[in-house]
């Protein structure tokens, strides 16, 4: 099993790999060189190289934003698709006005395409936020076939629930990119919670 998170050595970083823990993951020779060969197809480097010179270029200088619209530039992508969140949608017309305003077209769905009652997945009536009444629920499948439909080269994810996100993720064919993670409770700034979780949120977590 791999620890990674609980490393205190990052022999990884180490130009002579020194001091590796037993169950470090370079010791899988095999699988790093499989891995390092998936790099030398065509479409995985440049895809890989770009966005690596992007870290390079905008390195503390520009925000995830930014990044993404200069990617999206640099890979040469004309058409972008944008899945969001309805709770979001002055935050999805921002990105979209912005992408265009950089010679892109957007083509955007938003998590209540399809209009289907939570009721018709086996959502339970009481656990809809309004019990009783008719409530669109979100709809990932839709929305990444929506974009597949127009044939987007590259997805944005915008504040996708936990979850939803991953099936968007597994029935978008474009590579996704992830723009804002949703976090209710803190802005959609997630990582709050993990500066927090010996303080502040040690007991909501």
């Amino acid at each position: 099993m791999y620890t990674c998170a609980n490393c205190t050595i990052h022999a990884c970083k180490d130009p002579e790999h020194k001091n590796m823990p037993k169950n470090c993951p370079m010791r899988q020779e095999e699988l790093v060189a499989e891995a390092k060969k998936e790099y030398e197809k065509p479409d995985v480097n440049r895809f890989f190289v770009t966005s690596s010179v992007l870290e390079h270029d905008g390195y503390c200088q520009w925000p995830r934003l930014k990044e993404t619209v200069v990617f999206c530039q640099r890979m040469g992508y004309r058409k972008v698709g944008l899945a969001f969140c309805v709770g979001l949608y002055k935050e999805a017309k921002v990105v979209a006005d912005l992408l265009r305003k950089n010679g892109l077209e957007v083509v955007s769905a938003v998590c209540k395409s399809g209009g289907v009652d939570k009721a018709e997945t086996g959502i339970p009536d009481e656990k809809k936020l309004n019990p009783g009444q008719f409530e669109a629920m979100c709809n990932p499948i839709l929305q990444a076939k929506l974009l597949n439909e127009q044939k987007t080269e590259f997805n944005i994810a915008l504040g996708l629930c936990v979850g939803h996100d991953s099936l968007f993720y597994r029935y978008s064919d474009a590579m996704v990119t992830t723009l804002v993670a949703k976090d209710r409770v803190l802005a959609h700034n997630p990582v709050g919670a993990i500066y927090c979780a010996e303080g502040y949120f040690k007991n909501r977590l």
